[in-house]
This record gives structure tokens, sequence and C-alpha cells, in this order.
């Protein structure tokens, strides 16, 4: 049997101390390069694992200088076995910082799409930067196409019909306020959209009319909205003629729409009863804008001058808006063409019966005055409030069926009746405005026919509508005279021009 000898080294010994230190350096070693191969596949957002990490390693660094310590070496170099190159710790720490740096430099340059902007970046990179990279995504990259909204359409119904996803809907209607116009689509309107290479919606184009386009486009994070206008170009055009049987024909052969004469006739209407007034051979002079889009007219525009003559009285009126922002229209010397009452609470209709102390009731078929006059007018005829004021009785009144009268100031109240209904705005005790539709024409009460009656009161007296002397209108603040005169200067000299020519050409005619 071979005899097996063993030497039992002291614990204190040279050999067993540099055994005690290369475990020590292997160990340190191994908890560094674990500790960096961690840092490196923890994702970006993980920072507090990573700071929990390398305090860690701070910690470990510090017990084990702390257990060469109490060895009371005097070197503080570690000697592994094997005669191997001294390695101090600071070192290896430094070179596993080194190999971290390199590590995670690398992934930035090839980082997926979904996250364009990793955080070891965002301190370099904005999100305008990614932004303005969205927006230079080639046109021809994207799908076009267009859905023209039908009836009982909506966003949803038009989102499911174009394949995109009801959550991109609602990321677009979230973006901002002004997604919400996407709520109030017509038919016959026209989106448009695209989509990228994923099928994901990038661009969302609506006219919401002619000048103005609802832009949409992705960004990082949602989508960025947009109105967008157009520009106008104005020209100013003229028309002038003159009424042989209606004022609406005599507007139309001169070239002016329904709406325009419409326009004419409520400058003047606080001067003219256009129901009574007019006169055969009453002549009309107009100067208005024109709205032109790439060349082609898309609608009228402002009249800015007017002239009227009726029955040889000459009435003119320029439209002037102050620096305050406030327009109306004017005469030569500044006053207001907008009186304290309308002359008339129904447009272009025929006076049946006029204002009268003795007159045959047509129902009662007895003498009673007619303290008003009645306005001829077809079922549901809009009737306007002749003034500003308040709502003092709303509801049936006798003989006058249903009815609503108004008190202006504290001398003026004026009277409605045989009205079919009310607006449903004008309500007992609330005030309305000059031109406010209040109620509509019908026959309720003691009436033969569809009909207004309307009566004029001062200081609780009946006047006649017709005749009776309103009150003055408001002049210009003298503050805004002298820009005034400037710009009422070359539309009156326009206004001159044409209405000489129109007379020279009636003469000729004649």
């Amino acid at each position: 049997m071979r005899d097996y000898k063993y030497r039992i080294e002291p614990l204190g010994s040279k050999k067993n101390l540099r055994l005690a230190h290369f475990s020590r350096t292997v160990m340190l070693s191994s908890i560094a390069i674990a500790s960096v191969v961690a840092l490196m596949f923890l994702p970006d957002e993980s920072e507090p694992v990573r700071s929990a990490v390398a305090d860690s390693m701070i910690e470990t660094e510090l017990v084990l200088s702390f257990a060469d310590e109490t060895q009371q070496q005097p070197s503080k170099t570690f000697l592994p076995a094997l005669d191997a190159e001294p390695v101090s710790l600071p070192l290896a720490i430094e070179q596993t910082d080194k190999v971290q740096e390199k590590e995670t430099i690398e992934p930035v340059a090839h980082s997926p799409v979904a996250n364009p902007v990793p955080s070891t970046v965002s301190s370099t990179v904005s999100k305008e930067d990614i932004n303005n990279a969205l927006d230079a995504i080639d046109p021809a990259a994207l799908s076009w196409q267009t859905v023209k909204v039908k009836s009982g359409d909506s966003m949803a119904r038009i989102f499911r019909r174009a394949g995109l996803s009801a959550s991109e809907l609602h990321a677009i209607m979230q973006s901002d306020k002004k997604a919400k116009k996407l709520r109030n689509i017509n038919p016959g309107q026209k989106i448009r959209l695209a989509t990228g290479a994923d099928g994901k919606l990038q661009q969302l184009e609506y006219k919401i009319n002619e000048i103005t386009t609802l832009s949409i486009h992705r960004e990082l994070g949602g989508y960025r909205t947009q109105l967008k206008s157009r520009q106008y170009e104005t020209r100013i055009a003229h028309a002038a003629g003159t009424i042989h049987q209606s004022l609406f024909l005599a507007g139309m052969e001169a070239g002016l729409t329904d709406s325009m004469t419409m326009d004419l006739a409520g400058i003047f209407g606080w001067d003219i009863d256009f129901a009574l007034d007019i006169r055969s051979g009453d002549r009309f002079v107009v100067v208005y804008e024109e709205k032109f889009l790439d060349g082609r007219k898309v609608r009228d525009g402002n009249i800015l001058a007017a002239e009227f003559i009726n029955n040889n009285k000459t009435y003119r009126s320029i439209r002037f808006t102050n620096t305050a922002g406030r327009t109306g229209f004017y005469d030569e010397n500044g006053h207001s063409m907008r009186k304290a009452f309308l002359r008339t609470p129904v447009d272009f209709s025929r006076i049946s019966s006029r204002f009268s102390s003795g007159r045959k009731h047509p129902v009662l078929n007895r003498i009673r005055a007619h303290k008003g006059v009645d306005y001829a007018a077809s079922r549901g005829t809009p009737i306007r409030a002749t003034g500003d004021g308040k709502i003092i009785y709303r509801g049936r009144k006798g003989g006058y069926g249903k009815t609503v009268v108004i008190r202006h100031g504290s001398r003026y109240t004026t009277l409605y009746a045989h009205l079919n209904n009310y607006n449903r705005k004008a309500r007992l005790g609330t005030r309305v405005k000059q031109g406010q539709i209040i109620g509509y024409v019908g026959s309720t009460g003691l009436a033969t026919g569809p009909h207004l009656h309307y009566e004029f009161r001062l200081n609780g007296v009946h006047r006649n509508p017709l005749t009776v002397r309103l009150p003055k209108s408001e002049s210009l603040a003298k503050k805004y005279m002298k820009d005034f005169k400037q710009q009422a200067a070359p539309l009156l000299a326009k206004l001159d021009t044409l209405s000489r020519t129109l007379v020279a050409m009636s003469s000729g005619t004649n």
C-alpha cells in the first residue's frame, strides 16, 4: 500500500493568503461582469434598475476593500496564482464601463420603428424633428381614397367602409377641438383619406366649405389638426334697374340674385314700405362685391353703396365699419339708416286693410274702427319685430286670436295679431331684437283669411303705422366722421355716374 503524506500549511502562510486574494479577485470580477451584462440587456426605461445594480457593485467593492484591510496587508494589489499579471479592482471596473458604453451605443442606430426616439438620444432629437420627418413622407407612398358622404352617414360608418379602425377615429376626435367639425358632415361632401403601407391612417382632408379645409396628419403620439383657409379674390361690380312691375323682377333683369335684392330692401326698409310705397318708374343703383376663387365667381359679397329713388325722392346708403369693428349703413351725412322701427313687420306683403276710424268689419258686419294695418300674406309667413323690445303679452286675446305685444322703451308698444303660431324662442318676458322672428301669419280669431294685423301705439294711443313719425336715427360719432367721408367719397361718385347713365338709358328708351 502506497504511503500518502499530507502537508498541512500554516493558516497565515503566504501561499494561503495568495489563494484567498485570488478567490476574492475572481469573485469580484464575476460580479462586475454579471452586472455589466445585466445592464446591457435592460430596456431603456429601466433606469431605476440600472442605478440599483450600480449601487450594488459599489457596495460589493466597499465590502471587499474592508475585508482586505482586516488582513493587515501592506499592499492592496491582488496577486493571483500562476504568476498572472497583477489586476487592481478599479482597473477592472473601468474596463467593464468601457464595454458597457460600447454596447449601449450600438442599438441606437438599429432601434426598431415602433420606438423611433430612444431615451438615449432624447436630448438631441426633438419631437418636432420626428414630426417633420413624418411630414416628409413621400406622398407617392400613401394610398389615397375619396369617400362621398351619404345620407345618414357618420364618421364611424365612413371609417368602417374605408377599412380603418374605430380607435384611430377616437384618437382623431380627442386630438383637438377643431376635429369636432367632423361631427357636422353633410350628404354630398367629400372626405379624402390617406393610408400608409401598414394600412393605418396617415392623413385626412375634409373640405368644410369652398375656402376652409380641415386637415389632419398623423404625428408622434397622436394626430395634428389644422384649419386651412383660402382667400377670396374680391372684385367690385354694379347693377342698376328700373321698376315696372316688381322689385324682384327689376332686380333679376339687372343681374341681382334674390338674396341681393332682399339685402337692398333691408337697407332702405326703415324709410320705404316695399309693400305700399313702390311705384312704377322707381329706380335703384347698387355697388357690391363679387367673390372669386381660381378665376371663377362663387358668390356675391357685401353691398358697399346703394341708391333708391322712390316717388322722385332719393335715398342713399354707404356701408362703413368703424375702428371698433361695428358695421352699419349710413346716409351721406353719417346718419344711420337703421331707425328705431321698421316700417313693415312682414316682407313684401300686400296691404289688405288700412288704418281707419270707420271700417265695416268683414266678420261682425258693422262699422268699427280699424286701429291698425292688415298685411295679407300666405299662412306661415314669418313675422318680425319692428323694433328692439320686451314681449309683455303672448297668448290668445279675444278677436285678435293668437297675439304678441312688445313694449319698446317707455313710450312705444306694437301688437301682432291673428298668428298661426309663435316662435318658440320668443317667450313671454324675453327681449327681442329688431327683425327677429316672433311668429307666423295665420287666421286665428275673427279673421276671414290668413293675414297679420299690426298696431303701433305711442303713449297708449293708436297711431297709423304707415304715416307715424318714427324716432330719428343715430349719427356716427365725430371721431369716425373723417374716415367715413374718405371712404364714402369714391362710392358716392360711383353712384352719381351710374345714376346718370341709368337716367340717360331710360330717356333713350322712352
